[in-house]
């Protein structure tokens, strides 16, 4: 019995000797990158050797980390202050006024928290929207109240009078349809179903100054309905063109588009198209989408009217037209 403990003993020590030795070797390998070719004797492998290579090459091992890691930070600490120094925001000071004033906006812009589109955003307003404002920035910006903050707005986004609507859409049934399919936002609409030269004379006409001012743009899309009157038409613009354009508002005769099979033909159309084409004022600009509509394509239920997303492409080659002749 006593015999078997001892070889037990003996396995034990054998063991936990294989151990040592492995883990030994393995530290060994990890922190050195050249293998080391020296021989070993009989004494390297005694516990105490043993212990004292691994305790050596560990510390050897933290030294290297820690001094590697010392780079690192210096390293990273001096990017982050070359970073900071390159993407510091826009300096301005502020001269307040004595008592807040009345400002609108001219168009939806964004509201910041500083005097630079470097700043937060902290909302936007729609045109038209009241502003108080409490003081103007050496790099003309307003200082604004918005929401129980103090907010920023560019300066050429303010004004000190009501301003005009950006869009106003004059027209037929097809206007009243568009409103359907794009919405109102920025934008308003005198329009009538089934209605033509008249409802422009006796009723457009008149609305007009409710909603149009300074930067506001017109669109006008009359005719469908009495391709007969293109003269009255062109009369009744450029009678008219010289109010619109003193007040700040840039003119837009949008053609009439094509049909499908319906009391009308594409060739009344295009008569009608040319007519005005020629005879407008010059001051009027000519938006070709009876054209444009021939080349992309649309879709009509009724001959007459187009489905939403026709009208949708429509507004967006008004709004392509308009900003490339801005």
């Amino acid at each position: 019995m006593n015999m078997y403990k001892e070889k037990k003993k003996n396995l034990l020590i054998l063991i936990a000797f294989s151990a040592v030795l492995c883990i030994a070797l393995l530290v060994g390998l990890a922190v050195s990158d050249k293998p080391d070719n020296r021989t070993l004797s009989a004494t390297d492998f005694s516990t105490q050797t043993v212990v004292k290579t691994i305790t050596e090459d560990t510390n050897n091992a933290v030294a290297e980390a820690t001094v590697g890691y010392e780079e690192f930070l210096d390293t990273t600490v001096v990017e982050a202050k070359e970073n900071g120094a390159e993407f510091s925001l826009t300096a301005f000071t502020v001269t307040e006024y004595e008592t807040i004033a009345k400002m609108f906006a001219s168009d939806t812009v964004n509201v910041r928290a500083g005097a630079g589109t470097d700043y937060d955003k902290l909302g936007k307003v729609a045109w038209g929207t009241e502003m108080q404002v409490t003081g103007v920035t050496d790099n003309g910006w307003f200082e604004v109240l918005y929401k129980d903050l103090i907010g920023y707005i560019r300066g050429d986004y303010m004004v000190e009078e009501m301003p005009g609507i950006p869009y106003l859409f004059v027209g037929d049934s097809r206007t009243v349809q568009m409103q359907m399919a794009v919405g109102s936002t920025d934008k308003a609409y005198i329009a009538k179903i089934g209605e033509g030269y008249s409802y422009f004379k006796n009723t457009a006409l008149s609305q007009i100054p409710s909603y149009a001012g300074q930067g506001t743009v017109m669109i006008i899309n009359f005719g469908v309905n009495d391709l007969s009157n293109a003269s009255k038409y062109i009369k009744l613009v450029n009678d008219n063109i010289d109010t619109w354009v003193n007040a700040g508002i840039t003119v837009y005769y949008s053609s009439v588009t094509p049909v499908g099979s319906c009391s009308v033909s594409n060739a009344q159309i295009e008569s009608f198209n040319a007519a005005l084409q020629s005879g407008l004022d010059e001051r009027v600009h000519w938006i070709d989408s009876y054209s444009y509509l021939l080349q992309t394509g649309y879709s009509t239920n009724d001959g007459l009217h187009y489905n939403k997303e026709t009208y949708r492409n429509l507004y967006s080659y008004y709004m392509s037209v308009i900003s490339q002749q801005a």
